[in-house]
């Protein structure tokens, strides 16, 4: 059986080692990465959007980082139980016509008994900023 540790039930330790280990693969930008880390079955919100299925979320990632370009993301912990974690996070990116932009947004994840991600429900707002604003270099 595939297993992603650190595994449930979640320390204040493991929950934010899980998010430190999301946040370096989103940065990796490889969405097959990515991907391995949620079931096979996994449900997504990611603003408008749903997302269902490891296929889904490798689609929906290289469609993203296409337009979200020079791409870099920070999470923090927000808060956990044995099977959930909750973080804030932001994220910095260019879109094709060279306008820079901060996302920031919540995220609540829950886990099967293997450490994979089965649910994951994000909250994002867009704010246009000028390059000499940037933070997340």
């Amino acid at each position: 059986m595939e297993k992603r540790f650190p595994l449930p039930p979640f320390t204040l330790e493991t929950a934010k080692q899980k998010i430190q280990l999301a946040e370096d693969a989103w940065n990796s930008q490889d969405p097959e990465r990515v991907s391995l880390a949620y079931t096979p079955d996994s449900e997504w919100r990611n603003r408008n959007e749903f997302v269902n299925g490891r296929a889904e979320i490798v689609a929906f990632l290289s469609k993203k980082w296409q337009k979200e370009l020079n791409y870099r993301l920070k999470k923090e912990y927000w808060a956990h139980t044995d099977h959930r974690i909750a973080v804030r996070f932001e994220y910095e990116y260019q879109n094709q016509a060279g306008e820079w932009f901060r996302a920031y947004g919540n995220e609540n994840w829950e886990f099967d008994d293997n450490g994979l991600m089965q649910k994951r429900f994000a909250s994002i707002n867009d704010l246009a900023i000028a390059e000499e604003d940037r933070k997340l270099i």
